[in-house]
């Protein structure tokens, strides 16, 4: 018999805020976490986009200066966000060999890799820093949080691109099911607001070019939306079996009740237009929930404010839900956070569960006028959600034709 898996802990770094609950609550004001590049390197190299969504609160504010140091930004992001969700979830005494961790990044340690590079290059081989591998490896960040905090039944890493951390949460719904533990860290993160992934979205014509008003260049869903806002930060949720949580107290914030992922075989960068395994993904998350399709009462969109992604995920949702999906509440958050890629589906986990534990769906910024061919129920201002039990999804979709989608539940 299936097991009930629940939501214990939540933690996160954000351009929104330096903590999860910073980082809703800025969501629901509206805020946007996109700001201008002062980095030196910017003018240095004639970056063409000179804006991002940095984390709002910087590591060396949290971590201390050896760790700093020996770990890689990514690493950083991860290891904050995992100490906030471990003590939210009341930092629970367990045998770490049932205790384990599901993280992911899109792309790893691209700041260590890169800086090496230029060492090796300027300086030669004798002064590449010993740690440099460790650093850049992409299950660096995972390492850090299975030693820092003693999980012994696993510290798996996911690397799908947009997708990744949604489907490290997926993940861990199946490794506690399969009782490899009893308890998991989930979620992902990411740092790869660097000079060259910066000019390489921008030769993609991926990202935004709103450098005169960074604040409103995320805009899902708005007929003059032009490309993402690259961001960076972490994301994590303590998961566990509902008999674990229920043994030694804990709060419950909500149910997680299934996930699933697909693949598209279309395309390196650009997602199917008809979204076929997209919604194949969203159909088996609500099955895996032994839900029906009318019982999704929200949806977390992937929503990354690009012309073609924007539409092919209406084009899955409207595979999904038909007509109804136009009724169906929709937040797009990367609107406000910028676009976390490894660690997106993280913070909108996060976003989604916060909205089914306080009822309040959170807004989409900067929809100004919305795309005709995209007939959605856009959130543009916080929402009451209602009563009763309730059902939501949030999706991710990556480069490679990655899809992941997870599906949580009111308690």
């Amino acid at each position: 018999m299936p097991k009930t898996i629940v939501v214990t802990g939540i933690g996160a770094t954000t351009p929104l805020g330096g903590t999860a609950e910073e980082s809703w609550q800025a969501l629901l004001a509206g805020e946007s976490g996109a700001r201008p590049l002062v980095q030196d390197w910017v003018e240095k190299w004639d970056i063409p986009i000179k804006f991002a969504a940095q984390a709002k609160v910087p590591s060396v504010d949290v971590l201390d200066r050896r760790e700093t140091k020996r770990l890689d930004p990514s690493s950083q992001f991860a290891l904050s966000a995992a100490r906030e969700a471990w003590a939210d979830a009341g930092s629970p005494e367990v045998d770490p060999e049932r205790f384990g961790v599901d993280w992911a990044t899109g792309i790893g340690g691209v700041w260590t890799l890169l800086d090496a590079w230029d060492t090796l290059r300027e300086r030669g081989p004798r002064r590449v820093l010993p740690m440099t591998v460790p650093m850049l490896m992409p299950n660096g960040p995972a390492a850090a949080i299975e030693m820092d905090l003693g999980a012994r039944a696993g510290a798996r890493t996911v690397v799908s691109a947009c997708a990744s951390s949604t489907e490290s949460i997926a993940n861990a719904y199946d490794h506690l099911q399969s009782g490899v533990a009893d308890i998991i860290i989930a979620g992902g993160s990411e740092a790869a607001i660097h000079p060259l992934p910066i000019a390489s979205f921008a030769a993609m014509q991926a990202l935004s070019k709103r450098n005169d008003d960074p604040a409103t260049a995320s805009r899902p869903y708005d007929v003059t939306r032009d490309g993402f806002v690259l961001g960076e930060g972490g994301a994590a949720v303590v998961l566990e079996t509902e008999e674990h949580a229920k043994a030694r107290g804990a709060r419950i914030y909500a149910v997680l009740v299934g996930g699933a992922v697909t693949s598209d075989a279309h395309h390196i960068t650009a997602p199917d237009p008809e979204g076929s395994a997209a919604a194949r993904a969203m159909i088996s998350a609500v099955r895996a929930a032994d839900a029906d399709l009318a019982d999704v009462a929200h949806i977390n969109a992937h929503a990354t404010s690009t012309p073609v992604g924007d539409i092919a995920e209406y084009n899955a949702l409207r595979r999904v839900f038909g007509d109804r999906v136009e009724g169906i509440p929709v937040s797009a958050t990367k609107a406000s956070t910028g676009h976390l890629l490894g660690g997106a589906g993280g913070i909108e986990a996060i976003f989604t569960i916060k909205a089914l534990a306080e009822r309040t769906l959170p807004p989409t910024i900067n929809l100004t006028e919305q795309d005709p061919a995209v007939k959605l129920d856009v959130v543009t201002s916080p929402r009451p959600l209602g009563d009763g039990d309730l059902l939501a999804i949030s999706n991710s979709f990556g480069f490679g034709g990655h899809n992941a989608v997870i599906a949580f539940r009111t308690v």
